[in-house]
């Protein structure tokens, strides 16, 4: 098999680095970070509209950046892979950034004002549990 080109590799590689050029992307990103997150997450945390943030999520879903998986009426997102994460940190430190700085900002808690199971547990009442 022939060695492929450079313009060839040039274009495999720009593709994923294309799809997360966006800050809004970005942003994304870390507001998923290493776990997973529900789109009334990610509205809590970055304050978008549901519609635009659905946009974004399939776009990354599509470029095979965001896997997904439903548990009842909610959808939660995870990275496929931490590198897009560690691209990010390079990028920052690129940028002039601190990488401890972007790291800080990493999603990794819960938002309370997001009603979805993940960070709204439901809470069972110990009498509801007596049987009669």
């Amino acid at each position: 098999m022939k060695n492929p080109s450079i313009p060839d590799l040039s274009e495999k590689l720009a593709a994923p680095l294309q799809s997360i050029a966006s800050p809004q992307r970005i942003a994304l990103l870390l507001a998923i970070g290493k776990g997973e997150a529900c789109v009334c997450h990610l509205e809590a945390a970055l304050g978008w509209r549901q519609a635009y943030i659905s946009q974004h999520l399939m776009a990354l879903r599509k470029a095979d950046i965001l896997q997904d998986r439903r548990e009842g009426r909610y959808v939660y997102y995870r990275l496929k892979t931490a590198s897009y994460l560690n691209l990010i940190l390079d990028s920052a430190q690129l940028s002039g950034l601190s990488a401890e700085a972007v790291s800080a900002i990493i999603n990794t808690d819960a938002y309370p004002s997001c009603k979805c199971p993940h960070c709204a547990p439901a809470i069972i009442s110990v009498e509801s549990l007596k049987t009669a």
